[in-house]
């Protein structure tokens, strides 16, 4: 079976609310290298922590993340 790699769009979103790195992950209770690895796609956030990005972008969760 193909391994299923969670991806995110996590930068554009940020970017469209004019947010800083620093800025969301002040919003959201963690530190910008947390945001930096997300946006890279080297670290997959708890279930917590994303739903608090969507939060925090007001958006979906299946707009943020996909496969």
């Amino acid at each position: 079976m193909e391994k299923l790699i969670l991806k995110n769009n996590l930068k554009e979103l940020r970017t469209q609310k004019k947010l800083s790195q620093q800025e969301l992950a002040t919003l959201v209770g963690t530190t910008r290298q947390t945001i930096i690895a997300i946006e890279k796609g080297l670290f997959n956030p708890s279930a917590k922590l994303a739903l608090l990005l969507c939060i925090a972008l007001d958006t979906k969760f299946e707009k943020m993340f996909y496969f």
